[in-house]
């Protein structure tokens, strides 16, 4: 019999069918790349548990990877603080709960530890449905669980000096919210453990088929083998209800789309960029925009680091602190230049906007790629150098947003239905490739730089590592200007 944990239980809520595969058979599941990042977001977490446990006395931690067994023994003492206590229902549906309080009617108390700075019900989450299945096991073993709450980060908390743990960490009372969802989590517990523990099912479809390209599962091509390159999936922004229209039909292609469904205007760009096999370009538009750009155009991008527990002061739990930019400058005569700055420890970027401000001067017009992005670093760097308000605000009433035009004005099929400068930059300049970097993309910079600075134990060349995030962010920023040169091309 297949064991369900709480985390089989969420992959369950979100494709049945793979949550079967990894369990009765792993060894044709599809292994994802466990990254560095995803690492660094389970230290965290455990780094969040410590600082929860110093808001309780009285307690007994018991050993990480402890059994039921040894569970049932702790709690016969008398202790009214349980830390990682583990419980198995006769149908093997496994928890094991963060914090468990032994409360004075004989009752239980169970407290879930997030490192999120509120109560998350979407999908990526569903922590009520987390609360519900701890429940639900320890009701199943004969306990009465009279109360649930959810431990998670204090969102104002500002770190000065040593964490406050009761300050950095809230507790919310979520037994109403349980309760209401309670008898439908146990239906669907049942389910789960029932499908899990089927000899076989029907593995050319899984139910992703009917879901938006961001909510497949990791095994969604296993299950679904017949999808075409240039599928539905593709289609910027299309809903999970027009997905299952046209899946519902075997209408899997962008080609095969009926010329009477409903799109909207950028979708139908899109399929007709499929259909054509060129890219379908708004020169008009381009060259409206591009015209109105004043001189020098100064092509930014941010690298920034965020944790769950603030590193510095003045920081609150995962604000993002910039530590590195890189600017290539291009003036009207076609002179390129580059500015280049990365921390070299935990501190705020005073010298780093402060040479910023020296390179590129309160002048011309700063471009970047998902501007929103720099434009949201600027306004927390106002907040906390309050001395850098005049430049930093003129960057962001000057920025210009090159992400945009691929998606209204630029549509290519071969970008697969993304404005990615990651989909868009192998297509319009094919020489430049990410491929080669050591450090070449955005999680991996945090991580990298995260480590080398924080980390005592931190043994690659530091040189090298600084080389590395170097090259990675200055290839972000000459990669939109290879991409400006191939539009005003476009536009001649």
């Amino acid at each position: 019999m297949h064991q369900l944990t709480k985390t089989d239980f969420k992959y369950y809520l979100d494709c049945p069918e793979s949550i079967w595969l990894l369990k009765n058979k792993p060894q044709v599941y599809p292994k994802g790349e466990f990254s560095l990042f995803a690492e660094k977001l389970i230290k965290e977490g455990y780094e969040v548990e410590a600082y929860a446990k110093q808001l309780f006395t009285n307690s007994l931690d018991l050993p990480e990877y402890g059994s039921p067994v040894e569970t049932q023994q702790a709690l016969t003492d008398r202790h009214t603080i349980y830390f990682q206590p583990s419980f198995n229902t006769n149908k093997d549906v496994f928890a094991r709960i963060d914090v468990l309080e032994r409360l004075t009617d004989g009752t239980w108390h169970i407290y879930e530890v997030k490192s999120s700075t509120s109560i998350k019900k979407d999908r990526k989450h569903r922590q009520i449905e987390d609360a519900c299945f701890q429940k639900y096991v320890l009701t199943e073993c004969g306990y009465i669980v009279s109360k649930v709450s959810i431990i998670h980060l204090n969102k104002e908390y500002v770190k000065q000096g040593a964490i406050i743990p009761n300050e950095l960490l809230e507790i919310t009372d979520v037994t109403e919210a349980v309760n209401g969802i309670y008898s439908t989590v146990v239906n669907t517990i049942n389910a789960a453990s029932n499908f899990i523990n089927k000899e076989a099912i029907n593995e050319t479809v899984c139910s992703c088929k009917y879901k938006t390209r961001s909510n497949h599962c990791d095994a969604f091509e296993y299950f679904n083998s017949d999808i075409p390159e240039y599928s539905i999936y593709e289609i910027g922004r299309i809903s999970a209800k027009k997905v299952g229209l046209l899946a519902d039909n075997e209408q899997l292609a962008i080609i095969d789309i009926p010329l009477d469904f409903e799109l909207n205007v950028n979708q139908q760009t899109q399929v007709e960029s499929v259909k054509q096999e060129q890219p379908i370009i708004n020169q008009p538009n381009i060259k409206r925009d591009l015209d109105v750009l004043k001189f020098p155009l100064h092509f930014i991008d941010y690298e920034t680091y965020a944790s769950a527990i603030p590193r510095l002061d003045g920081l609150s739990p995962h604000k993002h602190l910039t530590f590195q930019v890189s600017i290539h400058t291009l003036t009207e005569d076609g002179t390129l230049t580059h500015f280049e700055y990365l921390l070299d420890a935990m501190k705020m970027p005073i010298d780093m906007i402060q040479a910023m401000q020296d390179f590129t001067g309160s002048t011309g017009t700063f471009i970047s790629w998902h501007a929103s992005f720099e434009i949201g670093r600027n306004k927390d760097l106002i907040e906390w150098l309050p001395q850098f308000t005049n430049y930093l605000t003129y960057v962001n009433e000057h920025t210009f947003d090159l992400e945009t035009i691929f998606k209204k004005d630029y549509i290519d099929y071969r970008f697969h239905g993304s404005s990615s400068i990651k989909k868009v930059l192998p297509v319009l300049c094919p020489d430049i490739s990410y491929s080669d970097l050591d450090v070449n993309n955005g999680t991996m910079a945090l991580d990298t730089w995260g480590r080398m600075i924080l980390d005592k134990d931190f043994n690659e060349d530091k040189e090298e590592t600084r080389k590395n995030l170097l090259d990675y962010c200055e290839l972000d920023t000459l990669a939109m200007v290879k991409i400006y040169e191939v539009l005003k091309e476009t536009i001649k």
